[in-house]
């Protein structure tokens, strides 16, 4: 599970994260390219913008759901 304490400080303010246990994989890139960016000097994903919309707050989930490594966190 995602660490709030441990997030990254260029995440868009609000309830989703990467925190620092992304292997910059890039599934939450591909599922969610609206809401997540790979930060590619430092080797990580972040959240660009926080979903507004319920169809929005499903792509995040997706995103969430398809973290290997569980690095995504919706408590913000």
């Amino acid at each position: 599970m995602a660490d709030k304490n441990a997030k990254f400080k260029q995440n868009a303010e609000g309830r989703y994260y990467v925190d620092d246990s992304c292997i910059a994989c890039d599934a939450c890139c591909v599922e969610a390219p609206n809401f997540f960016a790979m930060n590619d000097d430092e080797g990580h994903a972040y959240v660009t913008k926080q979903p507004q919309t319920p169809q929005e707050v499903e792509e995040a989930e997706n995103a969430l759901a398809a973290c290997p490594v569980e690095a995504i966190g919706n408590n913000g």
